[in-house]
């Protein structure tokens, strides 16, 4: 059956493009258009596509507070197009937060110059979205956090702050087993971890979120993150993190030096790694790898200097990446666990860990933050 979906931009060129991007595809059927915000939403209800490509910037009402209603009325899985700035970067990760499932760039050169490449990325990512987890795009956003005493032990999850309509309640999700023997789910086994290393990709940013949010600011352990994000998007997200948690959060730089309370996240369109000494490396993205940053090269790189000492966590995303460099830390020694499938928006990357049979510990994405802190602290 195909894919159904609803073209949302103020741009009748834009709008005519896409759609014939993907009428091409003979899985694909573009089953409406609309010029703003409020015919997003008449649409979407009206004809219940599959997925919803979304524009940020139209005339009555813009494309994040359109994904919000739709999310309350209506949640169906949302493609943001996005411009490659930093200002497209804050908009991006405001819609992500909306209930947008991932993003593209809005490249008009791009089209015309590369329009197979561009027919490709399109055409994946509708696909991909499709199949994402719609109980997911019900995840109640909580407030943001308030100051904390430097000994507390955790905080509430929170949204990226600012005003929304309150959003549909999701369903208490319990958690799932791994199918590993070896796997759980309830409380962790606490060790002084050296390094928590947490990979993800589509989903990872609002995950992300509701994970790091829930730190003190005392956390004992250095942090490094790895996000399937372009280069303009990634100093944004840092900056983002670092004005809701209680812990520090940066855009990770060629020779930062790790320590506690501190979450360096790895550059977009490179690569990052950690020594013995605890330094930073940052390097080319190769253009042979499908991921920059990608996972399995960090977590590998942390297997090497840190042995039996790493606790690395895989969230939400497409894809294995992560598994590889899972099966090196385990090997070592190291724990892994996983999100599991009922909290993600795509379980992919977790669902690589779990059936390669890496995962120490299966987790509900809201619970991960508090486990963190019980395994650390």
């Amino acid at each position: 059956m195909a894919v159904k979906v609803l073209v949302v931009d103020d741009s009748g060129f834009f709008r005519r493009r896409v759609s014939e991007i993907l009428s091409a595809d003979p899985t694909i059927q573009v089953v409406g258009t609309a010029t703003n915000g409020k015919e997003a939403i008449d649409q979407a209800i009206a004809l219940k596509p599959d997925v919803i490509t979304m524009d940020y910037e139209m005339p009555m009402m813009d494309g994040i507070t359109a994904v919000r209603h739709i999310m309350q009325r209506c949640p169906t899985p949302v493609l943001m197009f996005s411009s490659l700035t930093h200002e497209g970067a804050r908009v991006t990760l405001d819609a992500l937060d909306a209930g947008a499932v991932d993003f593209l760039p809005k490249n008009f050169e791009d089209i015309s110059r590369n329009p197979e490449k561009v027919k490709q990325m399109l055409c994946e990512k509708v696909h991909s979205i499709s199949r994402s987890n719609r109980r997911s795009l019900f995840s109640t956003p909580a407030p943001a956090p308030t100051p904390a005493p430097v000994a507390a032990a955790a905080a509430p999850s929170s949204s990226f702050a600012r005003a929304a309509p309150a959003p549909v309640a999701r369903p208490a999700v319990a958690p799932v087993r791994a199918a590993a023997s070896s796997a759980h789910s309830g409380a962790p086994k606490r060790k002084a971890y050296k390094l928590v290393a947490i990979g993800t990709s589509t989903g990872g940013p609002v995950a992300l979120q509701r994970v790091l949010t829930q730190l003190p600011a005392n956390f004992p352990a250095p942090i490094v993150l790895i996000q399937h994000m372009p280069a303009a998007f990634t100093k944004a997200f840092a900056e983002r993190l670092d004005k809701l948690c209680r812990i520090s959060v940066k855009e990770a730089e060629d020779g930062d030096i790790l320590r506690p309370g501190l979450a360096l996240l790895a550059p977009g369109g490179k690569q990052m790694m950690v020594d013995g000494r605890g330094a930073i490396k940052i390097l080319p993205g190769d253009e042979r790898l499908n991921y920059k940053p990608c996972v399995d090269i960090t977590f590998g790189s942390a297997a090497k200097s840190y042995g039996d000492k790493v606790l690395a966590v895989v969230l939400t995303g497409m894809g294995a990446d992560g598994r590889e460099g899972a099966r090196l830390l385990k090997q070592g020694g190291s724990a892994i666990w996983a999100q599991d499938e009922a909290s993600c928006v795509i379980y992919g990357m977790p669902m690589a860990i779990v059936k390669a049979d890496l995962a120490d510990a299966v987790y509900s994405l809201d619970d991960i933050g508090k486990h963190l802190v019980e395994a650390c602290l």
